[in-house]
């Protein structure tokens, strides 16, 4: 019979709590929602707010079947908030915001990493953060990244904006930066210009193309997330990683401090003692009115 638990009021089925879902550190899945439940809830659920999903499932672990989907997936509770979003190949389409903890709990028992955009439900389209995904090809590693980090921190300063770090989870690091709200197209475009002016003052570091020629040695500095219809991975996620990973903010002395890859890898059991001691480092991105123009000219 599958468990079912009451949060906030509302029945929220659980299954196979004891399924290994990362073999490397034998964690199960209730280990895994009693993280969402007991260490992330509250700091993940402020960058979740009205802000469309995208789900990675992996249902049988990392090893397993891996599928991205952006609409609601059968049997979803009525109880779960959906809004409608744009859609390229029709005129509207639904996803998931997770507005609180019952349907947080749902949502981490589909076993999935949450992926959101840069805009808010209400304003599709228009962006209130600016992304940057820092990706490392070997040989070349987060510590790579740290000093690609380093170089847009003052860069963005420069125009007055100010940026924030996290691991991705995975490889690399993303740079987060609070914005006015402003078009995505616009937002994009600025980022770009950021990306290539960092690869022409870096040229032995840098890359701003796609291209896996290019990349070896390099840090890819990924503008592409900020286009309207893309997302990145949501502080606190957990990865579908080898061991149960977890897409950590990351404070600026941390960054400039790293020296092995292995200093700016959390995982699940981290996270707890990371709270009690930083609190949300990625706090002034929910903040309301602490966003800054963006401007015209990179």
């Amino acid at each position: 019979m599958t468990p079912i638990t009451v949060v906030e009021g509302r029945q929220v089925s659980l299954s196979n709590l004891d399924k290994v879902l990362y073999p490397a550190t034998g964690t199960t899945k209730g280990e895994v929602l009693h993280y969402y439940a007991a260490t992330a809830a509250e700091v993940l659920l402020a960058h979740l707010r009205d802000r469309p999903l995208s789900f990675l499932r992996y249902p049988d672990g990392p090893d397993g079947q891996l599928f991205f989907t952006k609409s609601p997936p059968p049997g979803m509770p009525s109880w779960v908030h959906t809004s409608p979003v744009p859609h390229h190949e029709k005129e509207e389409a639904r996803q998931v915001v997770v507005q609180d903890l019952a349907s947080l709990m749902w949502a981490a028992n589909l076993v999935v990493e949450f992926h959101t955009p840069q805009w808010r439900a209400d304003t599709p389209g228009l962006a209130d953060r600016m992304v940057f995904d820092l990706d490392p090809g070997a040989p070349a590693t987060v510590v790579e990244c740290c000093t690609v980090a380093l170089w847009l921190r003052e860069r963005l300063a420069a125009d007055g904006l100010e940026a924030y770090g996290k691991t991705s989870g995975s490889k690399g690091l993303h740079l987060l930066v609070p914005v006015e709200p402003t078009a995505s197209a616009r937002v994009s475009a600025y980022a770009k210009a950021l990306a290539v002016q960092a690869e022409k003052e870096l040229p032995d570091l840098v890359v701003h193309r796609m291209r896996r020629a290019l990349r070896p040695g390099k840090v890819f500095v990924d503008f592409s997330q900020n286009a309207a219809a893309k997302t990145t991975a949501t502080p606190y996620t957990l990865r579908a990683r080898a061991e149960p990973t977890v897409s950590a903010p990351v404070t600026w002395a941390e960054i400039e401090e790293c020296r092995r890859p292995g200093e700016l890898v959390f995982l699940a059991g981290d996270m707890a003692e990371r709270l009690a001691r930083h609190g949300d480092l990625l706090a002034p991105l929910t903040e309301p009115d602490h966003g800054r123009p963006i401007p015209d000219t990179a």
